[in-house]
């Protein structure tokens, strides 16, 4: 196994590592570790599904990719870092990003509660534009 590593942050960077990184970022979709996977096999039939989930988990947990949440029983991943929000459309699935208006609302739950804010997620869900007027 080809073993690359970070200078800044020293992190162990696998090839495997890599590709699942690079689906994300291609995928561009608010990917499922089942999309990743399925991308990657496509080019590297040899990588197993364990592998793309087990570096889904590390990068999420290590902050290199985001776990935005469980939606119909399949975790989704975003490549951007920095703070916005989700919409999930109930009807067809799609998952969409929304710049962030709250910028302070970490401050203002320490503040009100005294608490250490780490991180927050906060999704909407309701029908997207395409969904909704399907139904009209």
């Amino acid at each position: 196994m080809h073993v690359i590593f970070n200078e800044v942050d020293k992190k162990r960077n696998t090839i495997q590592r890599q590709l699942v990184l690079n689906a994300v970022k291609k995928l561009d979709i608010h990917a499922t570790a089942e999309q990743v996977y399925e991308y990657v096999a496509k080019e590297h039939s040899t990588i197993s599904k364990a592998t793309v989930y087990r570096n889904l988990s590390q990068m999420a947990e290590s902050g290199e990719i985001l776990n935005i949440g469980n939606f119909w029983g399949s975790t989704h991943y975003d490549h951007i870092l920095h703070k916005h929000y989700h919409f999930v459309c109930e009807e067809c699935g799609s998952v969409f990003d929304i710049d962030s208006f709250f910028s302070e609302i970490d401050k203002q739950i320490a503040n009100m509660e005294g608490f250490e804010v780490k991180s927050h997620n906060l999704i909407f869900s309701g029908l997207c534009l395409k969904c909704r007027l399907k139904k009209e």
